[in-house]
């Protein structure tokens, strides 16, 4: 016989070599001995993880010569028979291909004939989701009593596609993605049986590639051992699976981080010239992200490393970054792994979702230079102006009252900003215009605002983000920030390009106004006591103008219900 492929030589003979399902293998053991097995089963499952090996190995257990077992023996002529397909009692059915009523009926027609070569008739039916609706309907009756001779296994890797009726018929057993650890056990039993040398990182990739399909991964280390020479290494692993070093990763992470542009764009295209898979490298740089932020979480949690390995580089690279630019690094990549999904573009998917989070990145980088610069300058203002008057009082003595009058003054000046004062009366004049519905149509037209300013600033984009609309009026906005920073830098440097932007969207003319969220508070509690102020004043007004004596008193007398009241004209 020719060349056969690693999974099918080393395919499960035994319950106990099903790997990573002792959850299920223990039940069906136990069932196996006490002769205690159902006349159906519903195995489902990721692909890969042995549903159809445990029903070919049920099938022999159950008509092994030196049955009841918990495992066939593999020697008798009914489990060789089994084994090699030469007995035609154990059918296995491939769905797929064969889904239509007719067979199905074949099927029901042929059950009740009693085995010929073994003791019980076996039907196992792959991917059985794929059934017509009137095959399904077909198999009810017979899968429900069929003759004690005849067993029924269902394999499928989709449940939610079979019937309700079909699935209460059968005793379901939900076969779990196998763990990378029990994969790579047995792919060393494997390897270590054929005399083949592996790395250990070889080994870790393929489980990667592999997403808990054992099947999968045996296909995987045969294509490795067919390329490789000698030793299957694991840059032979990451060419056939398409997957990135962890030299290149960190690369990548730490050219974004310190906002190396042309450094970075150059290793992306590297990468992918290299012909490395666009999505799985999105896929191993959000796990990269994942790896650093469990890092620093707990550095106890290395065992738990997806990408990265715990070295000097990888500590250094970690102190590095921020929680928080972890978190929009995540959150960046996440997106860019969806919307890739219906990209023909993938490569400049990738470069704009780079671009976005180094953007972000020298953004703030740059906020807390502008803050540090600004503290350095106000330092050496003190200095010089202390310097200053210490070269006075050194010639004039301690007269020097009016300079310390000054100074007091111009600290009062610098408490109460004249901003902060016009911006007062403007917002109170803008609510006294405001409309709900004109609130309520800015918040709906808000995002379309966001995305243009987003198209013409991104860093304006990010300091917007900050703030939302709280009041509006026909021709002006009141935004709330959260922050003074933010509030300070749209108020100055990006008012024209929001002005641009609002006169598109919602109309010429269109302005705002800025203020912090605490400051809106204040404001629009003192704005509503005003107006239930000025309502009390009209109405207790109007109470005394209508007033008269005479009517009162005899509201008094006779009671208000029995008082007509009448023009006299």
């Amino acid at each position: 016989m020719g060349y056969q492929a690693l999974y099918r030589v080393w395919r499960p003979q035994l319950l106990k070599d099903v790997v990573g399902q002792t959850h299920l293998t223990k039940t069906l053991q136990n069932a196996l001995v006490q002769n205690k097995f159902s006349h159906a089963y519903l195995f489902s499952g990721p692909r890969g993880t042995g549903k159809t090996s445990a029903a070919k190995i049920i099938a022999k257990a159950i008509n092994c010569e030196k049955a009841p077992v918990a495992e066939p023996c593999n020697e008798c002529a009914a489990c060789v028979g089994i084994s090699n397909g030469s007995i035609v009692d154990v059918m296995e059915i491939d769905a797929a291909s064969n889904n239509g009523v007719d067979e199905i009926r074949d099927i029901r027609d042929k059950v009740k004939f009693a085995p010929s070569e073994v003791r019980y008739k076996v039907y196992i039916i792959d991917e059985v989701h794929m059934l017509s609706t009137g095959a399904f309907n077909a198999l009810l009756k017979t899968l429900e009593e069929p003759p004690e001779h005849a067993i029924f296994i269902l394999a499928t890797t989709e449940p939610h596609k079979i019937p309700l009726t079909i699935i209460s018929r059968c005793q379901r057993f939900d076969f779990k993605p196998i763990s990378q650890s029990a994969m790579i056990g047995r792919m060393k039993e494997i390897v270590e049986a054929d005399d083949v040398q592996v790395e250990d990182e070889a080994l870790q990739l393929i489980v990667q590639a592999a997403d808990g399909g054992m099947r999968d991964a045996l296909s995987l280390l045969d294509q490795s051992i067919s390329f490789s020479d000698d030793t299957v290494q694991a840059e032979a692993v990451r060419l056939i699976t398409g997957a990135v070093s962890r030299e290149a990763l960190a690369n990548v992470v730490g050219s974004l981080h310190n906002g190396q542009a042309s450094e970075l764009l150059s290793l992306i295209d590297q990468v992918l010239k290299d012909g490395k898979d666009p999505k799985r490298f999105v896929e191993d740089l959000l796990y990269y992200f994942r790896d650093v932020l469990l890092y620093k979480t707990s550095p106890d949690s290395a065992h738990l490393m997806e990408r990265a390995v715990v070295d000097d580089p990888f500590k250094k690279l970690s102190e590095e970054l921020s929680f928080e630019w972890l978190y929009h690094g995540i959150e960046t990549m996440n997106n860019t792994q969806q919307e890739m999904k219906w990209s023909t573009h993938p490569k400049m998917m990738i470069e704009l979702a780079v671009i976005q989070l180094m953007n972000k990145s020298n953004v703030r980088s740059s906020v807390v230079q502008a803050e540090s610069s600004a503290d350095t300058s106000a330092l050496e203002d003190k200095v010089k102006k202390l310097e200053s008057m210490l070269s006075q009082l050194q010639k004039q003595g301690i007269q020097s009252k009016p300079e310390e009058k000054s100074q007091p003054q111009q600290k009062r000046t610098r408490k109460v900003p004249q901003q902060t004062r016009l911006a007062t009366g403007q917002v109170k004049e803008l609510l006294a215009k405001a409309e709900k519905q004109k609130l309520q149509q800015v918040t709906s037209q808000w995002p379309d605002v966001t995305a243009r300013m987003k198209v013409k600033s991104v860093p304006g984009s990010a300091w917007l983000n900050d703030s939302r609309p709280v009041a509006a009026a026909p021709d002006g906005i009141l935004l709330a920030f959260q922050n003074e920073m933010h509030r300070d830098m749209m108020d100055t440097k990006f008012r024209e390009t929001l002005l641009e932007v609002l006169q598109e969207v919602l109309g010429e003319g269109m302005t705002f106004i800025t203020l912090l969220h605490s400051q809106w508070t204040k404001l629009k509690d003192e704005f509503v006591q005003e107006q239930k102020s000025s309502d009390a004043t009209s109405h207790s007004s109007g109470d005394q103008e209508t007033t008269d004596p005479l009517i009162d008193e005899a509201v008094k007398l006779v009671g208000e219900d029995l008082i007509e009241w009448a023009d006299q004209n």
